[in-house]
């Protein structure tokens, strides 16, 4: 298989599990909503300077800036300013946000457990690592 057939199917398998995961829409989450939502609840303080959201994401400082503003309506996160540096600005997970992250979650497990059943542990081990590799390292 060449490199450039390889990529394509990567694109074909984020497709179908982006549809798969539309059941967190029952939660008013899309699945880079609750990936956001995810990488806050792990964070010290639950919150993230914007540049720092975007890498994590692998999106741009402006695609994060349009994926947060209607979080933000819904009361999911909060911007927060620094006050040493009006430069910078933080994303923090509201108590709303962590309180339907954690629904969200149990939907959001039984999604990724139809998908992957039938995957042998070492296999996912195996698959995780190269995913590693390819910058996926959430």
């Amino acid at each position: 298989m060449t490199a450039i057939n390889t990529i394509l199917n990567i694109i074909k398998v984020q497709s179908v599990i982006t549809k798969k995961f539309d059941g967190l829409s029952l939660h008013g989450l899309s699945l880079t909503d609750f990936m956001i939502l995810h990488i806050l609840s792990q964070t010290s303080g639950n919150r993230l300077r914007r540049i720092d959201l975007a890498e994590s994401t692998g999106l741009t400082a402006s695609g994060i800036t349009r994926i947060i503003s209607p979080m933000e309506k819904m009361g999911l996160v909060v911007k927060e300013h620094n006050d040493r540096d009006a430069r910078v600005s933080y994303v923090k997970l509201t108590a709303a946000g962590d309180r339907i992250f954690k629904e969200a979650t149990v939907t959001a497990e039984h999604i990724a457990n139809k998908l992957l059943d039938g995957m042998a542990v070492t296999d996912l081990l195996i698959f995780a690592a190269q995913l590693k590799s390819l910058g996926g390292d959430l």
